[in-house]
C-alpha cells in the first residue's frame, strides 16, 4: 500500500502524516508512505486545497486534517 500526504509543509500537513503514521503503526500493516510538497503533483490529484490524503493512487479526502481514527478508516476501505 502506498499513502501520499499531499501539502506544502503547513502544520496541518505535518500532523496528517503523523497521524497516518500513527494509523499505519495501529493496524500493523506495511505502507509506504510519502510526503507530496510540489504543488504540480497536488495539483495532478485535483487538489486545490491541502492537506489531502491520497491511498494507491486515489486520493481520499483534502481541505482538513484527518484525525488518526479517519485515516484508520480510509486505510480498511482501501482494502
Amino acid at each position: 500500500m502506498k499513502i501520499e500526504v499531499l501539502g506544502p509543509g503547513c502544520p496541518r500537513c505535518q500532523a496528517l502524516e503523523n497521524n497516518v503514521r500513527k494509523a499505519v503503526e495501529e493496524l500493523g500493516i506495511q505502507a509506504e508512505i510519502e510526503k507530496v510538497t510540489e504543488m504540480p503533483r497536488i495539483m495532478g490529484y485535483g487538489v486545490m486545497s491541502t492537506p489531502g490524503i491520497v491511498i494507491d493512487g486515489q486520493v481520499k479526502g483534502f481541505g482538513k486534517l484527518f484525525s488518526k481514527e479517519e485515516v484508520v478508516e480510509m486505510i480498511k476501505a482501501a482494502g
